[in-house]
């Protein structure tokens, strides 16, 4: 795949609860990174905790209280309009980090009546709120927490169980913050369907078949996009997808284009969460051999310090090997790069252990290895 390719998404089809669209000029590990962020890493609102207050029917407490938590609640804007549990500074729950839902049905005829997520209802606001607390509450929309589809014409309500006459149900319900990598209650996404090579020109997938593969595997819509694979064509053993397509079937808390945008965002926040973590590595080294220095250095020695840093650089292997420092685990230097063209670890520090640390032979391969602490009469050496 050349690297002069720019990523392309386009949309095939695009509807209030799914979105059908094609991603290419991307590698198979980012596109498989962005399914699984837009399944596991976007936060939405669920039912947490359930107190049940009378319950006659004939389900436990424990089955209600699961259907419950798999009703789906409008979460539009949830990382702006609400907050983490932990993240508040409340004790037991307020405005800003829960949202209460009560139930309260009880069926006086004789006739079976259906208990369904229209009758969940937003409990009046019970908690103090207090104007410099935060602005969670004017970013909320006006149906933020109601059961997905409530009221809605040709939206059929989620069902949570049957009564009789003389029965009934009444409990409250504490709806939080969440990501589907904690329950899966939280996910936005009820599928998301991912394929590439539709005609399996890369071969990464072995079919069982009895007398005729294309009889009983039959190709998919997408195998429309791309050529057939030619019998006289030779298989390309470096050949890579560059090619997938995505359909993202949400259940409701969120758009289709919310979960789109926000799963591409949440995933370059973690590359760059990534990438700003393995830069900071020699600057950390930097600053924790300026920490262990002797208590009469001068501060103004930092320059110096740096400056044997850039000395020390390995001309050869463009490497960092550290400075001398005092403390630390032994008296001897932290592990340097060597300059061959190995790169394998040369030189050795003794440690607090009693012992020296792995050293590497010419070869890459690992020297002494760990060695054990060495014991005496009076106990371990220090």
């Amino acid at each position: 795949m050349s690297q002069e390719l720019e990523p392309i998404v386009r949309i095939r089809e695009l509807k209030p609860d799914r979105v059908n669209f094609v991603l290419e000029n991307v590698d198979l590990a980012l596109a498989n990174s962005f399914r699984r962020v837009m399944m596991a890493d976007l936060p939405t609102v669920a039912i947490d905790m359930v107190e049940v207050q009378s319950n006659t029917t004939v389900l436990p407490d424990e089955f209600i209280a699961h259907r419950l938590g798999m009703i789906p609640l409008v979460s539009k804007d949830c990382d702006e309009a609400i907050r983490y549990t932990r993240d508040c500074t409340c004790l037991d729950g307020c405005a800003y980090c829960t949202i209460e839902l009560t139930l309260n049905v009880a069926c006086n005829e004789a006739h079976t009546m259906d208990i369904t997520s229209n009758h969940l209802e937003i409990a009046n606001n019970l908690y103090d709120i207090n104007e410099d607390s935060g602005d969670e509450l004017s970013k909320r929309d006006p149906f933020f927490g109601h059961p997905v589809g409530k009221n809605e014409a040709g939206v059929p309500p989620v069902l949570i169980c049957k009564i009789r006459k003389g029965q009934e149900l009444k409990l409250r319900c504490v709806a939080k913050k969440g990501v589907a990598k904690e329950h899966a209650k939280w996910s936005p996404c009820s599928a998301v369907a991912f394929e590439y090579d539709p005609h399996n020109k890369l071969r990464h997938t072995t079919y069982w078949f009895e007398t005729d593969i294309k009889q009983e595997w039959p190709l998919s819509e997408n195998a429309k996009e791309e050529e057939p694979a030619r019998e006289d064509e030779p298989y390309d053993f470096n050949a890579k997808p560059n090619k997938f397509y995505m359909e993202v079937e949400t259940d409701g808390s969120l758009g289709p284009q919310e979960v789109v945008m926000k799963g591409l965002q949440e995933l370059q926040t973690k590359l760059a969460n990534l990438i700003l973590g393995l830069k900071s590595e020699p600057e950390m080294e930097m600053n924790q051999n300026n920490q262990l220095a002797p208590p009469n250095e001068h501060p103004d020695t930092a320059p110096v310090l740096q400056s044997q840093w850039n000395q020390q650089r390995s001309p050869g292997a463009g490497t960092w090997a550290s400075p001398n420092a005092g403390g630390g685990w032994g008296s001897g230097t932290s592990p340097a790069a060597g300059g061959g063209a190995t790169g394998a670890w040369a030189g050795g520090a003794t440690g607090t252990w009693g012992g020296s640390s792995p050293t590497a032979g010419g070869n890459g391969g690992w020297g002494t290895g760990w060695s054990s602490p060495g014991q005496t009469q009076g106990g371990w050496n220090v």
